[in-house]
């Protein structure tokens, strides 16, 4: 492996000159070594994905990069120079950028005074001047073809449009090399494909691109060189064309994963839920699907196609204006998430660290929250009984954590959302809705908790997955509803599916596929 590794390495640096090096690079935090004497070789005209599943040490090194942490021991450096990178502000004066996964912005300001913060012109009395401001915002928007009007506050822009601004933030930098982190996780495909462009020409400027994904398609379009961490060692480097899907996820996962979609045979039971003519003003309009228990019920559609908020409406957090709901065979109005709960059923969020987590709570606290009335008789809380339930679910669901007391902002994204499913999963739902279940987190972590929806489904539980990953709505589902700008385009059984078909439906394009 370590010839390999070399040989592969060699090949990586031929073309382009080694623009910054992190040599033997190791940082631990209580409980955990993060970084275990890593090196890695960055190249100038290059984009390098970072790959591994969560905890691997990808953000950790970002972080070192970016002068958000300090390692422990190791060397940094960037043109030949040795670096000592004490804080973000270290990071950029050298030329060092990165973008954020969770975004930085302030919502109560503009665009422009968000990307040029700290760095705005001044007039002959020191003062601001917004019209330069404004003029130098635009001229940089577009440079990068983004739509966006700098005077409008950042608060009134989708999620989308603010990753785009805090890309155009990083680009305004006009640093050497550019971290992404996660860059695509917020935003449309047309975005996606602006953003590649930004990649590219970035890329023939000679700059160096650190990208993290956990995207597979992604890397394959967008890399030249890959680099794999493993539980905080490096394991291979090298360009992207010597990489398979199947090569990069045994490297990442210390094993081959033979089936990313492990969907089981489950037997379908009667309607567990209907919905007719459900609408909410502005939201989505005269939707009507059911799903029946043991199934698993696949939305599909673009950003903003109205899949989050149909779902939110059936669980009460946002009731729909008008349209009928039928639980169970019984028609019930839900008027809240209470309701809801009590009919037996459990959402689990698009945005877990939004709307999820209490991330200064530790994991039991996180997980029991909804169970604690099942276990209060009296209004006495029966705390040994429910320790125990939540242990039980932290070994069921293989939660990487020492113990339930650890706080839950210290564990990976893709425990922090098995741990989410475990506070639904101590309810007993019969009908299950996960809204994006695997963002953000890695590709062991996705067999588990697709591994966990077919032994729920086969248990009989109903369950209505949103996913915007096609490979993921069409590996997992029984059934497939396709929005379009609020509408069902179309509803598709699982021999029906195709991607050209789904993505016709979502793009509101009239096609036939009967060929």
């Amino acid at each position: 492996m370590q010839a390999d590794l070399i040989e592969m390495q060699a090949v990586a640096t031929s073309e382009h000159k080694v623009l910054l090096t992190a040599n033997q690079i190791r940082k631990a935090f209580p409980g955990v070594v993060a970084l275990d004497n890593v090196s890695l070789s960055i190249r100038a005209g290059a984009v390098h994905a970072l790959m591994g599943e969560n905890g691997a040490g990808k953000s950790t090194m970002m972080k070192i990069l970016a002068g958000a942490y300090v390692a422990d021991s190791g060397t940094l450096t960037l043109r030949g120079k040795t670096l000592n990178l004490k804080t973000p502000r270290d990071a950029l004066d050298v030329g060092i950028a990165m973008i954020h996964q969770e975004l930085n912005l302030l919502a109560d300001m503009t665009v422009a005074e968000n990307i040029w913060i700290g760095r705005e012109p001044r007039n002959r009395l020191g003062l601001v001047n917004h019209s330069r401001l404004n003029e130098q915002t635009a001229e940089l928007m577009a440079r990068l073809r983004i739509d966006i009007d700098p005077e409008c506050l950042l608060g009134d822009l989708s999620i989308a449009n603010r990753q785009m601004v805090e890309i155009a933030k990083a680009v305004s930098y006009n640093s050497d090399v550019l971290i992404m982190d996660e860059p695509t996780s917020a935003i449309t495909d047309k975005e996606v494909a602006r953003l590649f462009a930004i990649i590219d020409a970035l890329r023939r400027d000679g700059k160096a691109i650190i990208y993290i994904t956990h995207k597979m398609d992604e890397v394959f379009k967008i890399a030249d060189d890959i680099s794999i961490f493993r539980d905080g060692k490096h394991i291979v480097s090298g360009p992207a064309s010597t990489f398979t899907p199947n090569s990069l996820i045994a490297a990442m996962v210390g094993r081959e994963l033979s089936q990313l979609f492990p969907k089981e045979e489950a037997q379908i039971g009667d309607v567990a839920v209907a919905v007719k003519g459900l609408s909410r003003k502005g939201k989505f309009h005269d939707v009507s699907f059911n799903v029946r228990y043991g199934e698993i019920l696949g939305f599909a559609g673009l950003m903003g196609s109205g899949r989050t908020e149909v779902v939110e409406s059936l669980f009460g957090v946002d009731p729909a204006d008008k349209g009928e709901i039928t639980l169970h065979g019984q028609t019930l109005r839900i008027r809240s998430p209470k309701d809801a709960i009590a009919q037996g059923m459990a959402l689990l969020t698009e945005d877990r660290k939004k709307s999820g987590l209490f991330l200064m709570l530790s994991v039991g606290a996180n997980m029991e929250i909804t169970a604690m009335n099942q276990h209060a008789p009296a209004g006495f809380v029966r705390q040994g009984v429910v320790d125990g339930e939540c242990e039980d679910m932290r070994k069921r669901l293989a939660v990487k954590t020492p113990d339930l007391n650890e706080t839950i902002e210290n564990l990976s994204g893709g425990n922090q959302q098995k741990v989410l499913i475990a506070r639904w999963l101590l309810n007993k739902p019969r009908i299950l809705i996960l809204d994006e279940p695997t963002r953000g987190i890695d590709v062991g972590a996705k067999s588990e908790i697709h591994r966990l929806m077919s032994s729920l489904a086969k248990q009989g539980v109903a369950i209505i997955m949103i996913s915007s990953e096609l490979p993921e709505v069409m590996g997992m589902s029984d059934r497939m509803v396709v929005m379009h700008e609020g509408r069902v385009a179309g509803e598709l059984n699982r021999a029906d599916f195709s991607q050209e078909r789904i993505m016709a439906l979502a793009s509101g394009v009239r096609a036939d596929f009967t060929n």
